[in-house]
């Protein structure tokens, strides 16, 4: 019995070393990528959910990446990057769209925070995206009321919405959600002036990202610039 106990013990003591993995000596997407395995893989750990760490990080915060994600109850960044409290910047809106508020939202982590990297993750099947390609394929579809209609109206007048748009009689939705993260990617490294500026620097490395709905994988999409 006293054999089992200490075994037992011996057991939870291991795996509340593993709760926390040290990932800090690895690049901010390299700790994503290894988190959204864990959470594709079935083994999220959820570190840093504890009330220590809660008072840990009371009087101030050191998050090592922002993500701009959809609104979506089915994306929550946190989760699926299998992060805890104060790693991630989270800043969400339906279809991931990206105005003035966002874009401050990004340069106060950038700025204050001296957070060096971005990730715009968009999903498959994105609502919001969905809502858009009804009015452009529809002539009597108006888009929505209220200020949805505003959301579908800004995703319609991305360039990069437009150029698909141009390319394709029927938008399929895959190239429509690929060219709203293409979108993100420009206004957020184009916006002037501080991520403008610490783009060209160097300094700011902002990446593209697609969450697939199916089996919860995140793929950066390095070809998106």
């Amino acid at each position: 019995m006293k054999t089992t106990l200490i075994s037992f013990i011996g057991v939870a003591l291991l795996n509340s070393c593993q709760l926390t993995p040290d990932e800090s000596n690895l690049k901010p997407i390299e700790r994503l990528k290894e988190g959204n395995k864990r959470f594709m893989d079935g083994h999220s750990i959820h570190p840093d959910e504890t009330l220590e760490r809660i008072k840990a990080i009371k009087d101030e915060q050191h998050p090592y990446v922002v993500v701009v994600s959809c609104s979506d109850s089915r994306v929550p960044p946190e989760l699926v990057f299998d992060q805890g409290l104060g790693s991630v910047f989270a800043v969400r809106t339906a279809g991931n769209v990206i105005g003035d508020y966002e874009l401050g939202s990004i340069e106060y982590a950038v700025e204050h925070l001296n957070v060096q990297t971005v990730v715009v993750m968009g999903h498959e099947g994105c609502g919001a995206i969905k809502a858009y390609l009804e009015k452009h394929h529809s002539t009597r579809h108006e888009g929505g009321h209220g200020h949805i209609k505003n959301i579908i109206q800004y995703i319609e007048s991305e360039k990069e919405e437009q150029y698909v748009a141009h390319e394709h009689k029927h938008i399929p939705l895959q190239q429509a959600v690929l060219a709203n993260i293409l979108h993100g990617v420009h206004a957020i490294k184009g916006s002037e002036p501080i991520l403008n500026e610490q783009s060209k620097k160097g300094k700011l490395i902002v990446k593209g990202a697609l969450y697939n709905m199916d089996n919860g994988k995140v793929t950066f999409l390095d070809h998106l610039d």
